[in-house]
């Protein structure tokens, strides 16, 4: 494996990158290192993504990328390609003895080439673990590691929207249980950003406001909140489309990750780890959920746009989960089984 060959990501994390057999790199962020590797070209192993067909119905992309049927479909712990690589043992994605946090283009990616990237972000060398369970400082540097992520990729060739997430949990259908998330570097606006930058467009051309800054001004000290402090919000919205979906945001109009300061970065990464944690108390286990990171595409556009994390657990109680059936799927209109009033006392009465 060659060694690519800089200020400090964060001011705090170095970055090494390491380029792999096939031509895929890796990135391994390391606190105390004094150096952030250049970044070299993606490789062609990592593919040239999907096709995308345009659906005229819904005037939205649809990506068809067949060999995603052929990833890794949960292996032993023993085998997992997230852990690091174990002396005599076959080299996993990360083939060093340990790491802080991992990032490195997907082997299936669904974007590639000109066409958008596709990375997988390991949070810790620990496999039995969550990113609710991470120490604030590790949350701190994964927070870093999605603004070098974002900012790098935003500059990337044919990238029109760069989306951090995060699939927990079998119910979910993640395949791989090591603690991890991804980001996709779409070649266009996906749909759902695309309504809410058209929705805050018609709100601040009648009322001079940001949307989602009015929502926060009517959830703070409301019914609805679950965690926060004097930056960011944690609340269930009056408008939840599952049960116990919560949406973290901050109280000043930022737009992007990379906007935060270092005073907003530190309470996301106290909020969210909060709040992942009231959730697996929930019902006393880890509890599937969707993060999804919302921000501002890149470019001068869209400033009314407000950044926030939307998290959309399945469950409607400890051992029944919501599935999105003929109304939601056939018709798009959501029914939820629960009041977000009393989901929201729920989960912040575990505090």
């Amino acid at each position: 494996m060659g060694e690519g060959g800089g200020a400090r990501v964060g001011g705090r994390l170095g970055r090494r990158v390491l380029v792999k057999p096939d031509g895929r790199y890796l990135l391994l962020y390391e606190p105390g290192r004094h150096q952030v590797d250049p970044l070299p070209e993606p490789s062609p192993a990592a593919g040239e993504g999907g096709e995308l067909r345009w659906h005229p119905l819904l005037r939205e992309w649809v990506t068809v990328a067949p060999w995603r049927q052929q990833r890794t479909y949960h292996p032993p712990a023993e085998r997992c390609p997230l852990c690091p690589t174990r002396p005599g043992e076959p080299e996993t994605e990360v083939p060093v003895p340990d790491y802080h946090i991992a990032v490195f283009e997907n082997r299936f990616p669904a974007y590639g080439g000109g066409r958008g990237r596709c990375e997988v972000v390991c949070y810790t060398s620990a496999h039995d673990s969550s990113l609710g369970a991470q120490p604030a400082e590790q949350a701190r540097d994964l927070i870093e590691v999605w603004r070098d992520r974002v900012e790098d990729l935003s500059r990337a060739p044919g990238v029109r929207y760069v989306y951090v997430f995060e699939n927990r949990g079998e119910a979910i259908g993640v395949t791989l249980h090591h603690p991890h998330g991804q980001i996709y570097a779409y070649p266009f606006v996906p749909p759902v950003v695309a309504r809410e930058l058209a929705s805050g467009a018609v709100h601040l051309r009648r009322t001079r406001r940001c949307l989602y800054c009015d929502l926060l001004a009517q959830e703070l000290g409301g019914p609805r909140g679950v965690a926060g402090d004097d930056r960011w919000l944690a609340f269930v919205p009056p408008f939840a489309r599952w049960p116990y979906e919560v949406h973290l945001a901050p109280l000043t109009h930022t737009g992007r990750l990379t906007e935060l300061g270092p005073e907003q970065s530190d309470s996301l990464a106290r909020v969210l780890t909060d709040l992942l944690r009231r959730y697996d108390r929930l019902f006393g286990r880890p509890l599937p959920y969707v993060m999804a990171m919302h921000q501002r595409p890149p470019g001068r556009g869209g400033s009314h746009y407000h950044l926030h994390i939307e998290l959309y657990p399945p469950n409607r109680t400890a051992d029944k989960l919501k599935y999105l059936a003929g109304s939601e799927l056939g018709a798009g209109a959501f029914i939820v089984d629960a009041r977000a009033e009393d989901t929201a006392r729920e989960l912040r009465g575990l505090g």
